[in-house]
Parts: structure tokens; C-alpha cells; sequence
């Protein structure tokens, strides 16, 4: 039987990773955040953690290449599970093409694109207080500021794209918390049938 392979997009802030979380324990989806992934290789000190680190540490999106190798090899590594829950990858057409297998030699089947949409002033307002709260070295003012940029430039025409593919659902991310899982949960409960 095929994955149920759902991503959640948005703005860096928008509360994707908090719903992803909580949307694969209740799916019983592996949670797969790419964020999470190069945190761990920097950590780890390794040659893939050092080239990730170059470019989380001034604002700058990875490399497509090293995002998707990165993925894929982790997903080789990962028990059986039901799905996987994306939150932070594709961020990129180029990536979202590569999980298409357009220039990349495995397909990875997406069945559901989540977008949170949230406007530029909380997404700052919640990357303020998130690096607070969790002491994020890869949020300062002004990486902040870049990382909404490259947002902007590089992740948001993925609307589109999945737009096109049919898969995508637009999704209020200016709620609570339990609200915006209620309404999320009920959309993919009705796509896993």
C-alpha cells in the first residue's frame, strides 16, 4: 500500500511544525522536519552538517540538491510507517520537482499540500518570540528578515504549483492552535479515505 504523504506549507512562524506534530500523532505519520534534519547534522559536526550550516547561519535556503539527498536518505533509514508529514520540504519548485522525479531519479508522491496562511507582521512577531523562548541562533532580526524574504521569493510560487496538481488546501493560520488542528484534521480526514 502507498504512503499517505502530506506537506505543510507557510511562512517560517506560520505554525506548520507545531500542527505537523500533532497532526502525525493523531494520523500515526512520521513527522519529517527538514529543520529538525539539519539541526541534527550540525550537531552531528559532520561534512553535511558544516555545508548546512553555512547557509542556515546568513538566512539562506540549502541547497535543492543537499535538501532532497538529505530526505531521501533519511526516509530509506525510517520504519514502516503509515505516511509521512513534511514541514519544511519542498521549499523550492526546483525540490517540489525532484520529489516529482523531474531531474531526480526517485518519485516521492505527494497526496496533500496544507498552506497556512499568516500575515507578515505576526510571522515576525511569532519568529521574535520563538527565538526567545527556544534560543534559536538561526533567528536574530535579521535572519529573521531573510528567511521571510526567501519565503516569499522561493517557497510561496509552491501555491501554485500544487495549486495546479489539485492537492493544495488553503488553511487561516491566524488561529489558535486548536482551531487551525480542527480544521486541518477534518481536511485530511477527508483525503485518507
Amino acid at each position: 500500500m502507498e504512503k499517505f504523504n502530506i506537506v505543510m506549507l507557510g511562512a517560517p512562524g506560520s505554525g506548520k511544525g507545531t500542527q505537523a506534530k500533532i497532526l502525525a500523532e493523531k494520523f500515526n505519520l512520521a513527522h519529517i522536519s527538514t529543520g529538525d534534519l539539519f539541526r541534527k547534522q550540525i550537531a552531528s559536526g559532520n561534512a553535511l552538517g558544516q555545508e548546512a550550516k553555512s547557509y542556515i547561519d546568513r538566512g539562506a535556503l540549502c541547497p535543492d540538491s543537499l535538501t532532497i539527498n538529505m530526505l531521501h536518505d533519511f526516509l530509506t533509514r525510517l520504519p514502516d510507517v503509515k505516511g509521512h508529514i513534511f514541514d519544511g520540504v519542498p521549499r523550492t519548485v526546483q525540490q517540489a520537482q525532484m520529489l516529482d522525479g523531474i531531474g531526480y531519479p526517485t518519485v516521492l508522491p505527494l497526496h496533500l499540500v496544507i498552506n497556512l496562511d499568516v500575515n507578515p507582521d505576526e510571522i515576525m512577531r511569532r519568529l521574535v518570540k520563538r527565538a526567545e523562548i527556544e534560543d534559536r541562533s538561526d533567528d536574530t532580526p535579521a535572519i529573521i528578515e531573510k528567511r521571510i524574504e526567501n519565503y516569499f521569493a522561493q517557497t510561496k510560487p509552491l501555491e501554485n504549483y500544487y495549486e495546479e496538481k489539485g492537492i493544495l488546501r488553503q488553511v487561516n493560520g491566524m488561529g489558535s492552535v486548536e482551531d487551525i488542528f480542527e480544521e486541518v484534521s477534518s481536511i485530511i480526514s477527508a483525503e485518507m479515505k
